[in-house]
């Protein structure tokens, strides 16, 4: 029969822990807030980016083979992963469901041949990574947005992957991050960055934009300076507004997930503090009663 006084023990701290997980959910739940409507805000613009990036290359002259980070270096050996996960846990699946996805690219790529590296951004995909493919990792970017995500901060991952990529040190770069849907659903997306690949989203657009229209032809645009030199020029900027969309994305994703999560952990803390409570309760009435029945039975040997 249990102690009255472990039950009592282990319902104040289950009682401290649901206080705990309900002023995270409630702080998750205000970061989300924020978090989503930087990410929605961020969306149209790195689509339309991708679109345009995508109609500059189809214009591109016969023969032409545009910048290497348009249409790559010839070669498909090896590949960089740029897994993007968070430096917290208490996010539910969010980290894992990320590392899952990075986790099966890695070993189709092995499979197939290839030489895979990794870059983690965040602590979490590193600790989980690095348990099977600790000799793949190269760096771990940490601390991203600690205070308030910035562009900054993908232009520091940006400039590692382009100054990689010169070195020639890869040859295809992918992005695997999650696309915030809400706060209970976040999609895990690999997204192609080198060389360059309009996203399904955008080609999803395009495709639309073309049903919709009432032109027989497309419009002819000419472009001042050339396409050529236009690509060299945004192509970077893309590498770095791709990146900044993930990582808004992801930090979406993380708080929804984390909001989620504590609202469930908050939910299960009072169910196990019901338990508790009538176990608590039943384990007294039966110490009760063991006593009332010590005390007639002594009266009656009296």
């Amino acid at each position: 029969m249990p102690n009255l006084k472990d039950l009592r023990v282990r319902i104040d701290s289950v009682k401290s822990t649901q206080k705990i997980t309900s002023a995270m959910k409630m702080v998750a739940a205000a970061k989300l807030r924020r978090a989503q409507e930087q990410a929605e805000a961020a969306r149209p613009y790195s689509e339309r980016m991708d679109r345009m990036l995508g109609s500059l290359a189809e214009g591109l002259p016969t023969g032409a083979g545009g910048p290497e980070l348009l249409a790559g270096n010839g070669k498909n050996n090896v590949h960089l992963l740029v897994v993007m996960t968070s430096d917290r846990g208490l996010c539910g699946g969010f980290n894992s469901s990320i590392v899952r996805g990075a986790l099966q690219i890695i070993r189709r790529l092995l499979d197939e041949g290839k030489e895979v590296k990794v870059l983690c951004v965040g602590r979490k995909g590193r600790d989980i990574l690095r348990r099977d493919f600790r000799s793949l990792i190269l760096d771990t970017f940490q601390d991203l947005g600690k205070k308030r995500l910035s562009f900054a901060d993908a232009k520091t991952v940006s400039d590692r992957v382009l100054s990689m990529f010169e070195a020639g040190e890869f040859d295809v770069c992918t992005i695997i991050y999650n696309r915030f849907q809400s706060a209970m659903t976040q999609i895990v997306t690999p997204q192609q960055l080198i060389p360059f690949r309009a996203s399904d989203e955008s080609q999803a657009d395009d495709a639309s934009d073309s049903v919709s229209s009432n032109d027989s032809q497309k419009a002819v645009y000419e472009f001042e300076p050339d396409e050529q030199e236009i690509l060299e020029d945004l192509l970077p900027r893309n590498l770095s507004v791709q990146l900044f969309r993930a990582l808004l994305e992801n930090a979406a994703s993380e708080q929804g997930a984390r909001m989620t999560a504590m609202d469930n952990a908050t939910r299960n803390a009072g169910e196990m503090i019901d338990d508790l409570t009538i176990t608590y309760n039943r384990t007294r009435q039966a110490f009760i009663t063991k006593e009332l029945i010590e005390i007639i039975s002594g009266a009656e040997a009296l």
